[in-house]
């Protein structure tokens, strides 16, 4: 039975559910958008570096810059995002990153091993369809494992008072008993 009268007691959650269709529109058009970017740093590198080493250059810019775009927009829905992504997105992000590094390396070292001769399009072809296929893993690695706390309700942090009936020394300005009876801050100590 509900008593509240349709008000928010603070005893639940009033945030809707997580949505994950306009999360992944978010992550595709960022994520997507740094693919491509990634895809053309590709090409220019590959010339220069081997593919392998050129590759891990890429993914690893890409996923710097991936991490940061989806800590703020994508994952954020709506909510600011508190800066920075902090230490432990990064290295959930460069996990997937990983696994999407392999993945797209192996695909571009079988069509090197498949078709030799193969043209820039093709090349281009193969690399963007293996991207398209390791994000989305990542999408679900990451809205499911790396960014997943930030969906939740953090818990909140609340005092401990003991009544001891000894007196509390009050000083002025303290953010605890003003305005209170001196009998109330006479009683009460708090407890870290």
């Amino acid at each position: 039975m509900d008593l509240s009268g349709g008000r928010n007691t603070g005893t639940t959650s009033t945030k809707r559910p997580y949505s994950a269709l306009p999360a992944f529109v978010r992550f595709v058009v960022l994520g997507g958008g740094t693919g491509l970017l990634g895809s053309g740093l590709l090409m220019v590198t590959s010339d220069r570096l081997t593919l392998p080493v050129a590759n891990a250059l890429v993914s690893v810019l890409s996923t710097v810059v991936a991490t940061e775009l989806h800590h703020r927009f994508t994952f954020a829905e709506g909510r600011p995002s508190g800066g920075w992504a902090g230490r432990a997105a990064h290295v959930g992000s460069a996990g997937t990153a990983l696994v999407a590094y392999l993945f797209t390396t192996a695909a571009m070292l079988g069509l090197a091993a498949a078709v030799p001769s193969a043209d820039m399009v093709t090349q281009q072809a193969v690399y963007l369809g293996a991207s398209g296929l390791a994000g989305i893993g990542r999408f679900v690695l990451l809205r499911c494992f790396v960014f997943a706390a930030r969906t939740k309700t953090a818990p909140t942090r609340r005092a401990v008072v003991r009544v001891t009936g000894e007196p509390v020394p009050m000083r002025t300005g303290s953010r605890f008993g003003i305005g209170a009876p001196d009998s109330v801050r006479s009683s009460m100590r708090i407890a870290a």
